[in-house]
Parts: C-alpha cells; sequence; structure tokens
C-alpha cells in the first residue's frame, strides 16, 4: 500500500512543481507576447532586428464562407445532350432492348445577368443537339447565342427572370499569391467549392482552336476536375475573375494546376456575342514569338520581356503604322509586355478602330507608334460574318478574312467550320479546309457554294488549301 501512495505521489507532486512553475512564467510577459517587442538575445542576427506581430503567430485563417455565399448561387449546371454512338454498342445490347442512347456531358456555368445570360466554356456545349441548364433543382432549355473558339467561351440564354447575377472583379487587378475559390459541378455535384492561390497569370498552354486562339490564362492550384469547367473561379470577396477552363493533368483528374480564362476577356467576349453575334477582334497586323535569351543576345537586348515581330501583315495595322519585322514590342498603351500572353490579352481588350500606343526597340533604340486596329476584314468598323450552314453537307460555310488569305497566300475562299456528320465529311474533308475553285470556278460567295454543292451530281472537281496550308485538288463523283 505504502509502495502505491509513493507511486502516485511523486508524479503528482511533479505536476504541482510544473504547474508552479509555469504560472511564475506566464506572470512575466513572454518575450513575443508584445506587438512590436524586440526578439529575444541569442536568436538568428538575420531575425533580431525585425519585429513580431501575434497576427503572424494566432490569427485564425481565412474563413472562404462569405466568398462562398457570394458565387455559389450564380453558377448552374449545364448538360449537353449530343447524338447517339452506334459504334459504341453491340447486337447484345439491341435484343436486351438498350442500344444506342443519347450521349450526356456536363459542365458548369456562371450566370452573367438576371435575365438569362449564361457564360460557359465553348468546349463544354460542343456538339449539343439541345442543351439544359440545372439552378436551384430547376432545370432550364438553353438557347445557344454564340461560342468563342479562339477564348473557349460561350453564351447561352434561358428564359428565367431575378436570377442571382454574379458580381464582377477585376482579373487584371488579380495579384499572384491572391486567394481564389474555384466554384463547379465536378462529377457531377452541384456547388462544389474549392479554394487555392493564385500561381501564375497569361500562361498559354497551347490548348486553344480557332483561328487567332488567346491563350492569357490565370494559373491555379485551386482542385479543379471534369464537371468545373465553364465554372467560376472566384476572390475572397465572391467576385468573378476568371472563367475554369482546362487541368493540367496525365489522368484526367486534378493534380496541381488548373486553368481560368481571365473574366476581363471572358465578359468582353461574351457582350460581343450577344451584341453582335460574333467577337469584335482587334487585329495588329502582325504575327509575334516572345523573347528567348538566344533571340536576346541576337538582337542585343538586355531584357526578355517583351515581344518580337516576326510578320507584318501586307495592308494591315501594323504596316500602316510603320512596324517592322525584328522590332521588340515592349508596352502597348499602359500596359508593360512580358511575353506573348500579355501582348494577346492587352491587344484583346480593344475594338476594331481603336488606336492605341505601341512601345518599341528598333535595332535597340526606343521608339512608339500609334497603332490603329482593325478587324478580321481589314476595315476599321463592327463586322458580321456570314454563314451558310447546310444539313446535308454537314458543315457551315464561310468567305476567308483577310488576315488568313495573307497566311494561305489565297485571293479568296470558302472555309469549312463546325464539321458533323454530311456530305462534305464523307468526302474526306476536316474542320479549316478552304475551297478556292468548283470545278475550275473560283469559290468566293459561302452562299453560292454551298447551295451548289448541294445540288450537284455528276464529276466534281474541288481545289483549295488545307488548315495547314498544304495545297489540294481532288475529284468525286457525286449523286
Amino acid at each position: 500500500m505504502k509502495n502505491l501512495i509513493k507511486s502516485f505521489a511523486i508524479p503528482f507532486a511533479a505536476g504541482l512543481g510544473g504547474a508552479a512553475l509555469w504560472t511564475s512564467i506566464d506572470s512575466e510577459k513572454l518575450p513575443f507576447e508584445n506587438p512590436g517587442q524586440e526578439a529575444p538575445v541569442g536568436m538568428s542576427s538575420q531575425f533580431a532586428s525585425e519585429t513580431y506581430s501575434p497576427a503572424l503567430r494566432t490569427d485564425p485563417p481565412i474563413s472562404f464562407v462569405e466568398a462562398s455565399q457570394n458565387s455559389t448561387e450564380s453558377v448552374v449546371f449545364i448538360k449537353n445532350f449530343s447524338g447517339t454512338d452506334p459504334s459504341r454498342y453491340s447486337m447484345f445490347d439491341f435484343f436486351f432492348g438498350t442500344g444506342p442512347t443519347q450521349q450526356v456531358s456536363t459542365g458548369s456555368g456562371v450566370i452573367l445577368s438576371k435575365d438569362g445570360y449564361i457564360i460557359t466554356n465553348n468546349h463544354v456545349i460542343d456538339r449539343a443537339e439541345t442543351i439544359e441548364v440545372v439552378h436551384q433543382k430547376r432545370t432550364y432549355p438553353a438557347k445557344l447565342v454564340g461560342t468563342d473558339k479562339n477564348t473557349d467561351i460561350a453564351v447561352l440564354k434561358i428564359e428565367a427572370s431575378n436570377l442571382p447575377e454574379i458580381k464582377r472583379g477585376s482579373s487584371r487587378d488579380l495579384k499572384i499569391g491572391e486567394w481564389v475559390l474555384a466554384v463547379g459541378n465536378p462529377f457531377n455535384l452541384t456547388s462544389t467549392v474549392t479554394a487555392g492561390i493564385v500561381s501564375a497569370k497569361e500562361r498559354q498552354i497551347n490548348i486553344l482552336g480557332g483561328e487567332f486562339p488567346l491563350e492569357s490564362f490565370i494559373q491555379t492550384d485551386a482542385p479543379i476536375n471534369p464537371g468545373n469547367s465553364g465554372g467560376a473561379l472566384v476572390n475572397v470577396n465572391g467576385e468573378l475573375v476568371g472563367i475554369n477552363t482546362a487541368i493540367l493533368s496525365r489522368t484526367g483528374t486534378y493534380t496541381g494546376y488548373g486553368f481560368a480564362v481571365p473574366v476581363d476577356i471572358a465578359v468582353k467576349v461574351a457582350n460581343d456575342l450577344i451584341k453582335y453575334g460574333e467577337v469584335q477582334k482587334a487585329i495588329p497586323g502582325m504575327d509575334i514569338v516572345e523573347l528567348t535569351p538566344e533571340l536576346a543576345e541576337e538582337m542585343k537586348v538586355k531584357s526578355l520581356d517583351g515581344v518580337i515581330i516576326t510578320h507584318v501583315v501586307r495592308e494591315g495595322a501594323a504596316e500602316d503604322a510603320g512596324l517592322l519585322k525584328n522590332d521588340v514590342i515592349t508596352r502597348v498603351a499602359d500596359w508593360k509586355i512580358t511575353g506573348k500572353g500579355s501582348f494577346e490579352e492587352a491587344i484583346s481588350y480593344y475594338y476594331p478602330g481603336d488606336q492605341v500606343k505601341v512601345e518599341f526597340l528598333r535595332n535597340g533604340s526606343p521608339q512608339s507608334a500609334e497603332l490603329t486596329l482593325q478587324n478580321l476584314e481589314g476595315s476599321t468598323g463592327v463586322i458580321k460574318r456570314e454563314f451558310y450552314s447546310s444539313g446535308l453537307l454537314g458543315a457551315k460555310l464561310e468567305a476567308v478574312n483577310t488576315i488568313e488569305r495573307d497566311r494561305l497566300k489565297i485571293p479568296y475562299g470558302v472555309k469549312i467550320t463546325s464539321l458533323t456528320r454530311g456530305y462534305l465529311r464523307d468526302l474526306g474533308f476536316r474542320d479549316g479546309y478552304v475551297i478556292t475553285h468548283i470545278n475550275q470556278m473560283p469559290a468566293k460567295d459561302p452562299n453560292e457554294v454551298g447551295k451548289y454543292l448541294e445540288k450537284y451530281s455528276g464529276r466534281l472537281r474541288l481545289e483549295g488549301v488545307g488548315p495547314n496550308g498544304q495545297p489540294f485538288m481532288q475529284s468525286f463523283n457525286v449523286r
């Protein structure tokens, strides 16, 4: 019994002694406790001159509750119903009653206005036959207003009112290191929120299609998965700063980085699609490349910031402004040009006809010029492209614009776009092929070409160039 009491008494006494010691220490202020107090003697000299704030040690982590509440109600669930694919099924499927079924893919979208305009990614609604939008458990049929492959942006419209329009922030003011939230519907889970930081801006990852792909992505480490596409990237106030578009992954799911179209670009594109049916792209009339250490040394440029002009379009904006091949552009208006992404983003905010000051180096000497931006046809007005859409041909046909004619070195042509199952695909054509002659007659007007091809039977000879500029000439027997 004595031994038992002894075994408890010794630890108990030690505990009392430790408590008394801690109380005596606590009665004297610890060296880190007062804001601005110097570090204690004996610390590294690197830190000894610094002061210490309790906020760095005791403040709770930032809360995302307000940001979530301000944004989740403005993010919708999108269903894309596309055609059937019989090749995915066997004869057993037909016998047992399943058969080919309509394919359904899903994504996210963001409510831009109270009256039902919704922004999403082009690839979310690509090839859709019908589109549905789900918001707060209600399902709405959606109309496709317009798409832009160059930025992977699309706009939908649903018939509704008093929708929770998202509050917009500024992607240009967004800083690397800021907290952001990705709001979307990954794996068909509605209103999912993940957090991360902005890890880079003006990223180019070479994933976009279109004639003039514009890549100046916001890079974030907020987990983004399939289904987040088209959803909102918001700041800590719940303000929209980007449209989530892509993940960098070898597995198909999140492994570290997501990419978003900056909201300033996305909203400008959306507004153009709503107002004009087409993006009013401002064309500087030049091709540019990034400055590399090798190029900088060759051109005797000290900084790696800027872009080099590699080609000046004939009778284009750059030529009119007096810019030349090998000029190094360093600034557009008040925008410092650090690379190709920042140059293309800076130009994207302008409209044809706008004048911008461009600063550049020529043979190492600083110079400037006034650049009057043009549209795709080489003029300065609003442009609306004319399409001929044909179910029989399975494509849209459009006239080749000035920039493409210069690049492909052709005087005219009609381009094949939005190719689906139909006549032209059966002949072996793909998106981007340009027809310059039909049976040795010039092909200039999309309407004339479309109607001619729909009605023609006999020996058909088509000439033109492929998407890579390679000429072709093919003959077919058609009925």
